[in-house]
């Protein structure tokens, strides 16, 4: 594997499965791999879990750690080729990428999408730039497309918690005051490609994700409906993907009740609006994996270095 920019990467889910769930037993026991290695993370839009738990995975695997937040640090990037930088840009990729990968032996770009333009998000300029003019692997710490360090931890949780060979798993759209990207709602989506299981997908008329990430899928309108008899319910808000950027409804009647969620598992990756997105009662209820799913962004990251520096 030379980067971790999809889950696309993953080569086999059931195993990547069962050695993060064995990492899980003993953090350290590959603490020498990671030695004189160091881990570069650059976040170009704020982090809690992805920035805390990659640090704590590469030390679990004994790398150095440095980070740029580049909201105030670090010079405006140019990504575009042949662009006369008379601007606001102060330093170009195929320069500032180099110049890192000296200093990095693996690099994790955060760079959301804007919104605005669906064209640019789906170029998805910083990431690729990055694996582009790099030269050391690449991971993905969420994209304007994509979220796949958090579709992984998704799918340890879920195989942590099913002691069934094939659970009904639902992801259900719900109302939030702001416009948010796909990129979590896009990696789940087909990380449950890889996963075994009876998967829907629920939401209002005009909030359809890209239906190239979305065929084959299950689609329900009945948010009820699709509901009945899950076994995993994760509850994301996303934006409008053919509208582009726009929030078309606020619906409260989306929001996810300990009534709708009957005997389900509950899912979100946090941060979560209370009471808007979910209820109380969920969120603190017995049901809620939202705090093991935290815990399994460590693991997730970790293996994903693991076999990263693995390769090198």
């Amino acid at each position: 594997m030379q980067h971790y920019l999809s889950v696309n990467d993953i080569e086999s889910l059931p195993d990547w499965i069962r050695e993060a769930r064995a990492m899980k037993e003993t953090p350290d026991k590959f603490l020498s791999l990671g030695k004189r290695k160091t881990l570069g993370l650059l976040f170009f839009n704020n982090s809690l879990r992805t920035r805390l738990s990659s640090q704590k995975a590469a030390s679990n695997l004994g790398m150095e750690v440095m980070v740029m937040n580049f909201g105030n640090e670090g010079w405006s990037l140019e990504f575009a080729d042949g662009t006369i930088m008379n601007g606001d840009s102060a330093e170009h990729i195929r320069e500032a990428a180099p110049v890192v990968s000296q200093y990095c032996d693996i690099i994790g770009i955060r760079a959301f999408a804007q919104l605005k333009d669906k064209e640019k998000d789906a170029a998805e300029m910083v990431l690729n730039g990055f694996a582009k003019y790099a030269g050391v692997p690449i991971v993905n710490l969420e994209s304007p497309l994509s979220h796949p360090l958090q579709a992984l931890a998704d799918a340890i949780t879920i195989a942590e918690h099913s002691s069934l060979s094939r659970p009904k798993v639902v992801l259900s759209w719900a109302p939030h005051p702001k416009a948010l990207p796909h990129a979590v709602a896009n990696s789940f989506v087909q990380m449950m490609g890889l996963y075994d299981a009876e998967f829907v997908i629920t939401h209002p008329r005009g909030y359809e994700l890209d239906p190239q990430i979305t065929a084959g899928c299950q689609i329900q309108y009945d948010q009820d409906a699709a509901l009945k008899d899950a076994d995993f319910v994760y509850v994301k808000n996303w934006s409008s993907y053919s509208d582009y950027g726009k929030v078309l409804s606020q619906d409260p009647s989306w929001m996810l009740t300990a009534a709708k969620l009957g005997k389900a598992k509950f899912m979100h990756c946090l941060p979560v609006r209370r009471n808007v997105v979910v209820e109380d009662a969920v969120l603190d209820g017995p049901q809620s994996l939202v705090i093991e799913q935290a815990n399994n962004r460590t693991f997730s990251a970790q293996l994903v270095l693991k076999k990263l520096l693995e390769a090198k």
